[in-house]
């Protein structure tokens, strides 16, 4: 099995489940062992809720750690210095509240506050006039919900909740469109987030991550590229050039989400550095651009399976000689792709989680339909292809479902980076299940589950998108063959 993290000084309340098992009440943060012998999950120790993303950013990327003196500080247990402001004024999770008090806090506001205002909101993103500004709806739940302690729960400064921990919440969340972003929960601004908490300098976070944090502006992620196969991210073309004291960047990205987004304001730029000598992963910078720059232009908005997603966008961008301070690069020339993969990990168990919260909702919807709609005599529930469809669904959710959260698991316990085959693995399964039960669950409404009365048809759109969007499928097996045939010829030689 793997390492445990070391025991934390907390105390903790005991709890007795069905079977005997005793769970620890949380005041801390819950590690877990996966155990190969039962193939099982077992709770080891506890780490104080204030552990830094650093823990999980020195795992990931070895030289993190003595890059600065903050990430030093917190790889010792000192956290980074993230300002008291911005935590004062951005964290509003409540205090003590226990993962499963939080999971169903979040799915009543869910059922009760969001999902009854979806027709209103996606009709003006569909079809209204305004559809690039922000719904005054939105802004207005955000602030229920930020008063209510239900904001910024994946960032563990703010909610003391470990990547298992939250993984539920991400799935209710995931039950509706507009969900995400009420928490501000969501993509592509969680992973800038944690890109600017885990390795942004105390300026950077002061510009940046505390109007984040706040809401009050949002972010773009800028590294697919139109003129390359992007699944190899060793093919970038983009430029990051030293000019003086500036930055020079050029370059062409699509699908940069957010990027049409009245309220974003700062991308972040994954370049390549014009430098044969260095090695193949250490040629990519990352960094901040303001969306004001000179020289960078949202060139058009494009669709996905006819979804443009307003306000949000997903934007082809050029960025025609972009000149910014040195000051904007992020931890340092060349360590882009340690950034990324740092960034990528809880961001798959994110979207993953989310993908398994639409497809519940979808099952929940196909069920509701089979039970009232009548068919050569009968409901569609009693007949045996719909019984069938919805069988295989629940199954194939229950299956994804237990698989992300071994993998939400194995992040907390042993990062990332010693993770990438559980990662791989759910980036492989989560989409691909979604999209086919979100699939069934339109064939049983039939014409229906084609428009927009219902979300399956945008859900659909995104499970599909998730299949390319992070590293298509193809990409994540072959890792994970790589990792297994690594694991099984080490079996043998012993």
């Amino acid at each position: 099995g793997r390492d445990a993290m070391a025991p934390a000084a907390a105390s903790a309340t005991a709890t007795t489940m069905a079977g005997g098992r005793t769970l620890l009440g949380r005041t801390g943060v819950t590690a877990l062992r996966w155990s190969r012998a039962s193939k099982g999950l077992h709770l080891v120790s506890r780490r104080p809720s204030t552990q830094s993303f650093s823990a999980l950013a020195t795992s990931c990327c070895p030289g993190a750690a003595s890059t600065t003196a903050a990430t030093k500080a917190s790889a010792e247990g000192g956290g980074f210095d993230l300002h008291s402001s911005q935590l004062s004024t951005a964290a509003a999770a409540s205090p003590g509240a226990s993962p499963s008090e939080l999971r169903e806090r979040v799915r009543d506001f869910v059922t009760s506050r969001i999902i009854p205002l979806e027709a209103t909101v996606l009709a003006k993103s569909y079809d209204g006039p305004d559809r690039w500004s922000v719904p005054p709806e939105m802004d207005a739940l955000k602030a229920e919900a930020k008063a209510q302690g239900l904001w910024n729960l994946f960032l563990p400064e703010v909610s003391g909740l470990t990547n298992r921990e939250y993984a539920p919440l991400a799935e209710e969340m995931g039950r509706s469109l507009l969900a995400p972003e009420v928490f501000n929960c969501n993509a592509p601004d969680t992973g800038n987030m944690e890109v600017l908490h885990m390795f942004g300098t105390a300026a950077q976070k002061e510009q940046w991550l505390t109007p984040l944090l706040e809401g009050r502006i949002r972010s773009a992620f800028a590294m697919t590229e139109p003129d390359v196969a992007s699944s190899d991210a060793t093919n970038m073309q983009a430029t990051v050039v030293e000019d003086g004291d500036d930055l020079v960047l050029n370059g062409r990205k699509w699908w940069t989400s957010n990027a049409a987004h009245p309220r974003c304001e700062l991308f972040i730029f994954m370049g390549q550095v014009p430098d044969e000598s260095l090695p193949r992963h250490a040629r990519h910078s990352i960094v901040l651009v303001p969306k004001s720059a000179p020289g960078l232009n949202v060139v058009r908005r494009l669709r996905a399976l006819g979804f443009d997603d307003a306000p949000h966008g997903h934007c082809e961008v050029e960025f025609d000689n972009v000149r910014v301070p040195k000051s904007n690069i992020v931890l340092g020339k060349g360590r882009g792709f340690e950034i990324a993969q740092a960034r990528l990990g809880p961001g798959r168990i994110h979207h993953c989680m989310r993908l398994i919260g639409m497809a519940e909702r979808s099952l929940e919807l196909a069920c509701a339909r089979a039970t009232s709609r009548v068919a050569f005599g009968k409901p569609l529930a009693e007949q045996g292809v719909v019984q069938q469809q919805i069988a295989v669904s629940r199954t194939e959710i229950d299956q994804a479902r237990l698989l992300t959260l071994h993998t939400a698991s194995a992040i907390d316990e042993v990062g990332a980076k010693r993770a990438r085959k559980e990662i791989a693995m759910i980036k492989a399964v989560a989409p691909k299940m979604a999209q086919a039960v979100v699939d069934r669950c339109q064939q049983i409404h039939g014409g229906m589950g084609l428009c927009t009365d219902t979300p399956m048809a945008h859900f659909f759109m995104w499970a599909r998108a998730l299949r390319l969007a992070d590293g298509p499928d193809e990409v994540h097996l072959a890792s994970i063959a790589k990792a297994e045939l690594k694991e099984q010829a080490a079996k043998t030689l012993k």
